[in-house]
């Protein structure tokens, strides 16, 4: 029977995408690199990011700079900063009525609810004061863990906070970094959130709707009455 429900943050529960484009976007000009270059560094230093090597944002950017011999202006750095978290407020100020109500329905129906997100400190700002914080009984990110998705780690370490073993558990995600697969391989059952994001990911029931959650959760309890 399941006792629990994890689920992924971003394109899963909010989305910074609108119309086909960011919600908010900033810029990096005043670097002084091109931008080719900064988003090659950037993404080398993703995993980084996401396991709490930089502890910051600004850590980050300085070790970008430095990497292409360039001493950091505090002034300009601590400006992106600003501007990186607000625009990563942005999803967090208008989340889906439904995921609320189906978050609220869980708990109604004593299922665990948790949450295993790869995130660097300011992409979660939001989180503490957005309508999701309440919700949850327990909040894996990735830099406090010191690990990220799809290492099976952080699933065992969400897991173990909520005291639930994988095999009684759900993992709903849009499928980024490899998550179902990483949800799968430690024994969670994963579906693909598909309500922001339609990619084609083989292997994984895809949910159209965060409802469908429910409908799942309702089954596996009849099922095992039926036992």
């Amino acid at each position: 029977m399941i006792q629990a429900v994890f689920f992924d943050l971003y394109e899963t529960l909010i989305t910074e995408w609108e119309d086909n484009k960011k919600k908010a976007a900033y810029s990096v000009e005043e670097l002084g690199l091109d931008f080719e270059i900064y988003k090659k560094e950037w993404t080398a230093r993703r995993e980084m990011r996401m396991d709490g090597t930089f502890s910051t944002h600004q850590s980050v950017l300085e070790d970008i700079l430095s990497s292409q011999g360039i001493t950091a202006d505090e002034t300009v750095i601590k400006e992106i900063h600003t501007r990186r978290v607000q625009s990563k407020l942005a999803p967090f100020k208008d989340i889906d009525d439904e995921i609320v109500i189906v978050l609220k329905q869980l708990r109604m129906l004593n299922i665990k609810v948790g949450l295993i997100s790869n995130c660097a400190p300011e992409e979660v700002h939001g989180w503490r004061t957005s309508r999701l914080a309440d919700l949850f009984d327990d909040v894996v990110f990735s830099y406090r863990a010191g690990c990220a998705k799809p290492s099976p780690e952080i699933y065992h370490t969400a897991c173990d906070n909520l005291g639930v073993h994988p095999s009684e558990s759900l993992f709903v995600g849009d499928g980024g970094s490899d998550e179902l697969w990483g949800a799968s391989k430690v024994g969670m059952k994963a579906y693909q959130a598909a309500w922001y994001h339609n990619a084609d990911i083989a292997g994984f029931p895809k949910l159209k709707r965060p409802e469908e959650i429910l409908e799942i959760v309702r089954s596996s309890a009849i099922s095992m009455n039926k036992q």
